[in-house]
């Protein structure tokens, strides 16, 4: 029988190696999309996702269970990004190159694939960086509008304000680039 979330997080704060990489490989993939439009190249994602990784062993205990793992996961991920990318002007996002399987494209992914990524990956760039987040967390990593909201410390209204404002700005940068909304 498959460990719950919560269940291989007890374990991780037990000191169970192998009980973080049964974290990892649930949440690497979905973790690495996020910080890859924060950061804006792999390398420094990958860096990121080290840190996370190292800070979840290190806090494994403090979590409180008043969130699903996953958007406590998310939240170190954020932390880790902030810190890492502090003082730093942000980069142009790069397109994650291993996205998590889904049951089918949905808009947003026929319009990346539609513009090749480039002009996709340049207008999300130029998004301020709360709207950017937004993308990165609903769009990239397919958090629920609830999740991402807890993540942010903002409410779920402020999530569909800014992912809301984030597509307009998106769907104006690229429809003169001929891309499909």
């Amino acid at each position: 029988m498959d460990e719950t979330d919560a269940e291989l997080l007890a374990r991780v704060a037990g000191g169970d190696g192998d009980a973080l990489v049964g974290l990892y490989e649930r949440h690497a993939r979905r973790l690495l999309g996020y910080l890859l439009r924060l950061a804006g190249d792999r390398m420094t994602a990958e860096e990121i996702l080290q840190d996370t990784l190292l800070a979840v062993w290190r806090s494994a205990g403090t979590y409180g269970q008043q969130s699903q793992v996953s958007t406590w996961l998310f939240g170190v991920a954020r932390r880790q990004a902030w810190n890492r990318l502090r003082g730093t002007a942000p980069p142009v996002p790069a397109e994650p190159d291993d996205r998590a399987a889904d049951p089918g494209p949905g808009p947003d992914e026929l319009a990346i694939a539609a513009a090749g990524g480039t002009p996709v990956a340049a207008a999300v760039g130029r998004l301020p960086d709360h709207q950017r987040e937004v993308v990165g967390l609903v769009l990239v990593a397919g958090l629920p509008l609830a999740e991402a909201a807890e993540v942010l410390g903002v409410p779920v209204g402020t999530v569909k304000s800014r992912l809301h404002h984030a597509r307009a700005a998106l769907a104006r940068a690229l429809t003169p680039q001929g891309v499909p909304q």
